[in-house]
């Protein structure tokens, strides 16, 4: 197959050339010859146009000539007295363009500017043998038309203009009728010979087109059927090759979507493992606090309080001693005052530390109660603390990973908001709406310029927005720790982390996490 389609790349480089020459070059005369006769065509027509608006304008001096005689005769009829001065004045409108017509014919014109023709010699001597007749129907009509009563037709001179009219009116009728004749007969010979132009036009143009289809269209066919079989049996051969291909691109397809999903199932299960890994982290963090919490509370929060009654019956045994020698004023009471406040103010930090660390309200009651807590734990003199919920007791208590993480995100940003940002109002709400948890922590404080970004994981979606009326000269930056931490514990359940703040404006937390409200079993934190 190669081979045959070299020699006919050989054989097909100097017979399409040679063909395409010859062909363009009889399309080229063809062209040009329809051009120049369609062009003769037209101006032959068009002046034939002209011609027999000459003709008209001729056949109309002889109805003019008439209608003159019959005003002159009614100028001279006694009986048209009454009407002598219409006859005069009609005779006045119908002689001048008589006369421009008869002027105008016999130098080839009309009215009409773009009428223009060269009469013939013979025409022209029609002319010449007509005048002595025009002449002296202008001589006798310019007499009649000056005149202005009725008496002057019976002068001898209107008399012999009105004799001298019906005298030349026959042969002026005659000669025009000779000069119309002589008009059509050349047109008729002029669309003769344009005629005769046409059919030679025709026959050189159809022997042309039968030259193009023995020349060129007989010997292309034949070529074209030799390459139309060639293309067949290519295209058997590239069939036969495109099914090869199809199956080669299918195999390659599926191998590719197996590698997709194998790709797509190894990042999911790299997601799932970060996320295992992460929620291990936060579980042993929580346990480890729990654990912290419970030694605070048990063991060193039991020995300083063990260590304040002892020195509370220290105290009292001084003040006994004191009192049953009378010496007045018993020394280092003062000293085992201040060592009693600063064990009291030791067990109360050991118990708000343990506290934070694992409340024992949370475990115990649920995260109702603990925002409670947390909310008339921090509350002061400087801000108020307000938590609504459409929670009611009735209720079910929450899945201990979903108290625990609502509890540590309320926590956070309540801690952020006093340590950050001077708030004079700190707002919570935690309520259910179609088996969706919605968690809202907002404040009144200075706020902070934080940069648009999305962060995408799987499911879950953070969005960080801004106020754009926000001033950049100015800029506070959230704790980045805490609010990295929230947004872990939040994509850990799925949820949907949002931090909207504003320089002046305050800052509002807002999460919501997928969840079905039913019973869970709790064990002690």
């Amino acid at each position: 197959m190669p081979d045959t389609l070299n020699d006919n790349t050989k054989d097909g480089s100097v017979i399409p050339l040679r063909f395409t020459r010859l062909y363009l070059s009889l399309l080229i005369f063809l062209a040009v010859l329809l051009t120049v006769g369609q062009g003769l065509t037209q101006w032959r027509l068009r002046a034939a146009q002209d011609e027999l608006w000459i003709i008209r304008y001729s056949a109309i001096q002889r109805h003019q000539s008439q209608q003159i005689v019959k005003e002159v005769l009614q100028i001279a009829d006694p009986n048209e007295q009454e009407n002598f001065s219409e006859n005069v004045t009609a005779l006045r409108q119908v002689f001048p363009v008589f006369e421009r017509y008869h002027m105008q014919v016999r130098q080839g014109q009309a009215d009409n500017p773009r009428v223009s023709i060269v009469n013939s010699s013979t025409v022209q001597q029609l002319y010449e043998g007509i005048r002595p007749q025009f002449d002296a129907f202008r001589q006798s009509a310019h007499r009649l038309m000056r005149l202005k009563q009725y008496e002057e037709v019976k002068s001898p001179e209107i008399q012999s203009s009105i004799k001298l009219m019906l005298a030349n009116e026959k042969p002026f009728l005659e000669k025009m009728d000779g000069i119309v004749r002589e008009y059509t007969t050349e047109l008729r010979a002029k669309l003769t010979l344009l005629q005769s132009i046409e059919l030679y036009l025709y026959i050189f143009t159809v022997s042309v087109l039968i030259g193009i289809g023995l020349l060129i269209f007989q010997p292309a066919a034949q070529k074209l059927k030799q390459t139309f079989a060639q293309l067949i049996e290519a295209e058997s051969q590239t069939t036969a090759a495109n099914k090869k291909l199809l199956n080669a691109n299918r195999v390659l397809k599926e191998t590719r979507q197996k590698l997709f999903e194998a790709t797509k199932l190894q990042y999911q299960q790299e997601i799932d493992e970060q996320k295992l890994r992460t929620s291990y982290l936060i579980a042993g963090q929580e346990e480890e606090r729990k654990r912290l919490s419970r030694e605070l509370h048990d063991g060193l929060g039991q020995m300083l309080t063990a260590i304040k009654l002892q020195i509370e019956g220290l105290e009292a045994s001084l003040a006994r001693a004191a009192a049953s020698e009378q010496t007045g004023v018993i020394p280092h009471t003062k000293n085992l005052k201040t060592l009693k406040t600063l064990v009291t103010q030791t067990i109360q930090e050991t118990r708000t530390i343990s506290n934070n660390l694992m409340p024992s309200v949370l475990s115990d009651f649920g995260i109702i109660p603990a925002i409670k807590m947390i909310a008339e734990h921090d509350r002061s003199e400087l801000f108020d603390i307000t938590f609504e919920t459409n929670f009611t007791p009735d209720m079910p208590r929450l899945n201990k990973n979903v108290e625990i993480m609502l509890y540590r995100v309320t926590q956070e940003a309540v801690s952020n908001a006093v340590k950050h940002a001077k708030p004079s109002h700190i707002h919570i709400e935690l309520n259910e709406l179609g088996n969706t948890l919605h968690l809202l922590v907002s404040d009144d404080g200075q706020g902070f310029q934080v940069p648009r970004k999305k962060q995408e994981n799987g499911s879950t979606k953070q969005k960080t927005e801004i106020n754009d009326d926000t001033p950049h000269s100015l800029e506070l930056r959230p704790p980045s720790q805490g609010l990295q931490n929230m947004q872990e514990r939040t994509k850990l359940l799925n949820g949907k982390f949002k931090l909207q703040s504003a320089i002046g404006k305050g800052t509002k937390i807002q999460v919501s996490i997928p969840y079905k409200t039913q019973f869970a079993s709790h064990d002690t934190y």
